[in-house]
């Protein structure tokens, strides 16, 4: 089989899979490219991006009736009654977004900034590094929650600001996001519904930014398609499975142990 859809099925299985954990996809996988695969950092991070777009298929196929309903909320939405218990939802998703996009693409530049500047070994210790802060937060928030049933404005603020930030690798996006609602009073698995809910526009966004700044890179097109279908049917298939399993096991080990081997790893590159 060629190495090039090889490559491909590979990262869109890691996509499918790593989405659903708290772990950063993106961190991940710009990882695996980077120090397996040996492609140049700024490469893996737009491929890393643009693969977000196949699990954001996923998730909306996942969760298309509560997305429908959602939808067929929008011509009876009004202002004064946007945090009402039966439009809190819509307004959390609609607020959160904008703020992601507000924080998100000041931070993409940051990201390709640093992409540029920072030596392999050096942006492979910042993914680490980001790994590691992710865990310790996520291991802070555990045993958190509380029994609250609706978002409001604080909520969509806070969590759309962290999804923003989450375009950082190493930054888990459904890690940082469940974790602020956990902190104002979201229970487990609430939680986590509304940060894959929210996902859907925002992964979609990033594949289609990342598309029109960069185009598709490293890859055929033909490949990149593979990647995403890839990406998108092992997401489907693993989702539920998955967020069961993030119920059960404390990933914020795995975060932190994978970071830490990330940090010392590319402190050794730069030796």
């Amino acid at each position: 089989m060629d190495r090039s859809v090889v490559l491909a099925l590979i990262i869109g299985i890691l996509q499918g899979v790593f989405e659903w954990l708290p772990i950063s996809s993106e961190g991940n996988i710009t990882l695996y490219l980077t120090v397996v695969e040996n492609v140049p950092p700024a490469v893996a991070v737009q491929l890393s991006l643009f693969l977000h777009a196949g699990t954001a298929l996923s998730a909306l196929a996942y969760y298309r009736e509560e997305v429908a309903d959602l939808l067929g909320e929008i011509p009876d939405w009004r202002p004064r009654r946007a945090f009402d218990r039966e439009r809190s939802e819509l307004t959390f998703f609609a607020v959160a977004t904008l703020m992601t996009g507000v924080v998100g693409l000041p931070a993409l530049v940051v990201l390709e900034e640093l992409v540029s500047q920072l030596a392999g070994g050096a942006f492979v210790a910042l993914i680490g590094g980001l790994l590691v802060v992710t865990g310790l937060l996520q291991r802070g928030v555990e045993g958190r929650g509380g029994r609250r049933e609706t978002p409001d404005l604080v909520d969509a603020v806070l969590v759309g600001g962290l999804q923003g930030l989450a375009i950082l690798p190493g930054v888990s996006r459904s890690g940082t996001t469940a974790s602020a609602l956990l902190l104002r009073g979201h229970d487990g698995p609430s939680s986590f519904r509304l940060s894959f809910l929210l996902s859907i526009p925002a992964a979609l966004g990033a594949g289609v930014v990342t598309t029109l700044s960069d185009g598709i890179p490293a890859i055929s097109p033909a490949m990149a398609t593979v990647a995403l279908l890839t990406s998108a049917l092992v997401g489907y298939l693993t989702i539920d499975a998955l967020m069961r399993l993030v119920e059960r096991v404390s990933f914020w080990l795995v975060c932190v142990g994978l970071g830490a081997l990330a940090v010392v790893g590319g402190g050794v590159f730069l030796l």
